[in-house]
């Protein structure tokens, strides 16, 4: 029975007791039974352990204060956590789980700098910048909280990953997958979607038709929450005509039901290896090969990130160095091959020149 008042999945019923009891159940979430009575702090803060998915094992009050588990709990019931977008509390949640088993009866105050970096280092450094990051939130709460003077976060340094992160699709690649998929393939329409829109995969699996608006299409970034309007490229026109698609999500599973992203990201996958194409290629590297076509086009940072939805400048500033330095390259090239030929036919008319002098 749902009585007024009760938050959204959660409802009261009578067991076969007698007693009355409250629960919150929701398609694909745990069914949880609450210990503390509707009204209380104690029953919102499970509530929002709940529904934010946190462990609720260590969510009712059974932690010792000072501790990281207790941290960790008061973590997840604050508004940092909350404003955090899906996908980054499910990254979080794992990091910070495996950080509680480790660790969890320690008192907060004797986490020391030292420690914290020499468990980043032990990291490979993507890795440790999230556990970082993850550990930087947690201590803003314990600061709140009094449980600590100073952030031992502060000043951790992360040591520079090798390379440039996910490879970018080179032209080869792209054009050994389009060959491999026809342009009314499942995989060829996602690999459009990706492509030419820029975009990750947790946005493009949301792609439907409700999305195209004069000729442009609409996305609110999952990750950052950015609104973009941006424009269909030709070529992915030609693709979503050749599907004549009308679902509110293009992407569908063979089950015609819309791809979780880990999902998507694992069917993708499949798809790159029955293209022959090498394991370093990914749904991300197609986001980065459209910023270095736009780059290479000529675009400006700002233009790219408008397509892109980057908020900070720096890595498509990469992009843009990486083609200046090929179209300089390549100029500098075409330069010297135009002047040996120059140099040749200059060399040719004076032999000329002699030969019909005699």
């Amino acid at each position: 029975m749902k009585r007024r008042g009760l938050p959204k999945y959660v409802s009261e019923f009578q067991d076969r007791h007698g007693k009355w009891r409250t629960r919150a159940r929701r398609r694909g979430m745990p069914t949880h039974y609450f210990s503390a009575q509707p009204g209380t702090e104690e029953f919102e803060n499970e509530y929002r352990a709940w529904r934010d998915g946190a462990p609720l094992d260590i969510a009712i009050s059974r932690t010792q204060p000072g501790t990281i588990n207790d941290l960790v709990v008061r973590y997840y019931r604050s508004v940092g956590w909350a404003n955090l977008a899906a996908s980054t509390k499910t990254q979080r949640r794992n990091i910070l789980e495996r950080f509680r088993e480790k660790a969890g009866n320690k008192a907060v105050a004797t986490l020391r700098r030292e420690d914290i970096t020499r468990m980043i280092e032990a990291k490979l450094p993507a890795a440790g910048r999230h556990f970082r990051n993850a550990l930087r939130a947690l201590m803003v709460v314990a600061l709140d909280a009094g449980y600590i003077r100073q952030d031992p976060t502060a000043g951790v340094k992360i040591k520079r990953a090798k390379g440039d992160g996910y490879h970018t699709w080179t032209e080869d690649e792209i054009a050994t997958f389009e060959a491999a998929h026809p342009i009314v393939s499942r995989p060829r329409l996602a690999f459009a979607l990706l492509l030419y829109t820029g975009q990750r995969r947790s946005d493009v699996v949301l792609m439907g038709r409700q999305h195209i608006r004069d000729g442009r299409i609409f996305v609110k970034q999952v990750k950052t929450k950015t609104e973009l309007l941006v424009a269909i490229h030709p070529r992915l026109q030609e693709v979503l005509d050749a599907h004549g698609l009308d679902n509110l999500t293009f992407l569908v599973t063979e089950f015609g039901k819309p791809f979780a992203v880990a999902g998507f990201g694992n069917w993708f996958r499949k798809q790159i290896r029955t293209a022959k194409l090498p394991e370093h290629c990914s749904a991300h590297g197609l986001r980065k090969a459209a910023a270095r076509r736009l780059a290479e086009a000529g675009c400006t940072a700002p233009q790219i990130a408008a397509v892109t939805g980057h908020k900070s400048l720096r890595e498509v500033e990469r992009y843009i160095k990486d083609a200046a330095q090929i179209g300089l390259a390549d100029a500098a090239i075409a330069t010297v091959s135009r002047t040996e030929t120059e140099h040749k036919l200059s060399n040719l008319d004076g032999r000329l020149d002699k030969f019909g002098s005699k």
